[in-house]
């Protein structure tokens, strides 16, 4: 079955994301636990860990639907100690809190070399920050979304993605989230037919399926291969329909969260509708 819903709002509470998710008729949702564009923030509350688990429950949200994501402002390759530091810290505090709400996934962006560090690396720093949160938290999977390989960014091959999962110790707990917009501008077509067979045939032989717990469903203002990451609507974009199509076709992405992260939320509802209605044809 497929579960396709977006990235809604935890304004006031993260209680709040499972019933703005209802709202728009998602089967999955993805929320930031914290402020994305703050290093750190309170400590999530007895009362709002228990409203979130208990509209969760009400709403028939389970752990496997839901891929909350981390703060923008991490950096788990950074080359520089003390932002290492910090990143490292913030990431434990985020697994942490997916931890108590009962959450089993965190989806992150893998980080930058920043020019300072070479690509492996930095690939084998990242894996080894996974490594600290891993150690200090139970339950969740560390799951490394690939990029559009923007500016310094790592992760926008299928090979980088697999340097860091080699180094990592628990495999059983890191996974891995594929965001189509990212694949398409970092030089994977996934708009063909031809292309979307040979991009997955890829994907399974360098990482496998059995990684996959989420994929992040954005159209692509920018064409294949630019490695700009810019994110359109369904539909309106250069993807157009026929990426969606397929992959919403395709059992290997059933029964994990397909997550809209497209620039413009009021049209959030009627994509998801759009999307399912692409299913059987």
């Amino acid at each position: 079955m497929k579960y396709i819903g977006a990235h809604v709002s935890a304004s006031g509470g993260v209680e709040n994301a499972p019933v703005n998710a209802d709202l728009i008729g998602a089967k999955a949702f993805a929320l930031f636990t914290k402020n994305q564009r703050q290093w750190f923030s309170n400590p999530l509350t007895l009362a709002s860990i228990k409203a979130f688990r208990d509209n969760c429950e009400k709403l028939e949200y389970e752990p496997f639907q839901i891929l909350p994501h981390d703060s923008y402002l991490i950096n788990l390759g950074h080359p520089e100690a003390e932002p290492l530091e910090k990143s490292r810290a913030s990431f434990l505090d985020e697994m942490q809190r997916c931890q108590q709400l009962g959450l089993d996934r965190l989806n992150f962006h893998p980080g930058s070399h920043l020019n300072g560090l070479g690509v492996e690396e930095c690939l084998k720093r990242m894996a080894e920050s996974l490594n600290i949160a891993l150690d200090k938290t139970k339950g969740v999977t560390a799951v490394i979304e690939n990029t559009a390989g923007q500016g310094t960014n790592l992760g926008y091959t299928f090979e980088q993605l697999r340097v860091i999962i080699d180094n990592v110790e628990d495999k059983s707990r890191v996974g891995v989230c594929i965001d189509t917009c990212h694949a398409y501008t970092s030089g994977y077509d996934v708009k063909s037919p031809e292309g979307f067979k040979k991009t997955f045939e890829k994907f399974n032989e360098v990482i496998g399926f059995k990684y996959l717990k989420g994929m992040h469903l954005n159209d692509s203002k920018k064409d294949l291969g630019t490695r700009v990451d810019r994110h359109e609507n369904i539909g309106m974009g250069f993807l157009g329909d026929e990426t969606f199509k397929m992959l919403l076709n395709d059992k290997r992405f059933d029964d994990m969260p397909l997550i809209l992260e497209t620039p413009e939320e009021s049209l959030w509802e009627a994509e998801i509708k759009k999307l399912y209605s692409l299913i059987g044809k």
